[in-house]
Formats: C-alpha cells, structure tokens, sequence
C-alpha cells in the first residue's frame, strides 16, 4: 500500500499543474504549437489566429502567406497591386466594393483590422471584375503583418472562389481550397506585368490551420494547408 502511495506521488509531482481556474490549453491534433518563422510572424503567438472575421463567430481562412523574403517591391501597396494584377487580379468593379468588410487578428499588435485589399478575378479582354461580380470566379482578401509587435511586412490572404451575383456570391463548395490552388497556380507558372517578371517559390505547411470546417464560414469544409509563396523578380 506504502509502495503504490509513492507511486502515485511521485506521478502527479512530473504533471505540469494548471494555474486555479484556469482551462488547460489543448490543442487538435493536426495542429501544431506556435513557433519563429522566416517571413512572416505566426499570428498565434500574439493571440491572432488564421481565420479572418467574417462575422463574430465566423470567418475565412487565410490560406496564403507572402513572406517578407520575396521582392520588396511587392510589399509595398503600389508593387502588390501591380503584382496581383499579374496572376489575373485586379481592383473591384469600378471601384465599388460589394459584400461584408472582413477584419483579422495577425497578432502583430493592431488586434482585429479591416482588410486592406479586396481584388477579383479579372477577365480578359472586357469587362474585368465587373464580370466577376456578375458570374462568380476566383477573389482575395488581404491584409499586411505590420503591427508594432510584429512588423514583418508579409501579405496574408483569404483566397476563395465564390458564385454568381445572383447566388449572393456565396463560395463554391470546397471553394477555400479550389481559390487557393488557383492562385498559387498562377503565381508559380510565373507572372508579367508592367516590363515585370515575377516567379513564386512555394511551401506548403500543415499543422497551422485545423483542417475541416469548425469556425468557418458557411460551413465549407477546408484542408488546412496554407501555401508560403516567397516570389522574386527576374
């Protein structure tokens, strides 16, 4: 009896204790802890996370990342726009914005921030992002890691494809994934605008978004891969 006693003691003294009423960190198991990244600052660590704000409750997952190594002039707004309209995007129909403004956390400092650009698929040779918004097709969200406590520069987006007008834009099913794949798609055949050449490198990583649908919107499951595209100019 003596025996198991110490037994016992001594199992609970090698058990991390978990301060009084406080819940006990878990996280799922495809998901990893948060940890130092080059290019970018990974949101978690600040209390951001890879989910936007569609809603309080609800939200897109920011499935791109364009790391802070790529040709500086893509960081900039000017360079990512002109950037951007090299793997088919471009500004929304004459300049109107439609749908519900999306903020997130990329734990940098500035908490939950509205989106700093919204660009759609644009359709060669008329009509553009008018089209776009007519018919449905492929569109981002981005946001710039530039807080005071993590001003890396990086781009973060929400990539989805999404429906016609009359569907309310809704996305598409499987729509987080099929977007993401279509930029990247892009981005690595290599891209022209302006007398600019640019060709993505990529890094998929697991282990940072819980695949599935919990905490997204519309219910549209995804795979939990975020692409790391580092893109340089030749």
């Amino acid at each position: 009896m003596l025996r198991t006693l110490l037994c016992l003691a001594g199992l609970l003294s090698l058990t991390p204790a978990t301060p009084v009423g406080q819940r006990p960190v878990v996280l799922p198991a495809a998901v990893q802890a948060p940890a130092q990244e080059l290019g970018w600052a990974d949101p978690r660590i600040l209390g951001g996370q890879f989910i936007d704000f569609t809603t309080p409750r609800y939200g897109e997952p920011l499935n791109v990342i364009i790391s802070n190594q790529s040709d500086p002039f893509i960081l900039t707004d000017a360079g990512f726009r002109l950037y951007y309209k090299s793997i088919g995007f471009s500004e929304e129909c004459l300049g109107l914005h439609y749908g519900h403004v999306h903020k997130a956390d990329l734990g940098d400092g500035d908490g939950r921030k509205s989106e700093h650009i919204l660009a759609r698929q644009h359709y060669f040779p008329r009509w553009g992002t008018c089209w776009e918004s007519l018919i449905g097709g492929n569109h981002f969200r981005a946001w710039k890691q530039n807080g005071t406590l993590a001003n890396t520069g990086a781009w973060f987006l929400a990539v989805s494809k999404e429906q016609d007008s009359i569907k309310n834009h809704m996305i598409v099913p499987d729509g987080y994934n099929i977007g993401r794949d279509m930029l990247v798609e892009n981005a690595v055949a290599g891209s022209y605008w302006n007398n600019m050449w640019w060709r993505a490198d990529i890094e998929w990583r697991e282990g940072l978004l819980e695949p599935g649908f919990k905490g997204i919107n519309h219910a549209i499951a995804q795979d939990g891969r975020i692409a790391i595209l580092t893109i340089h100019r030749f």
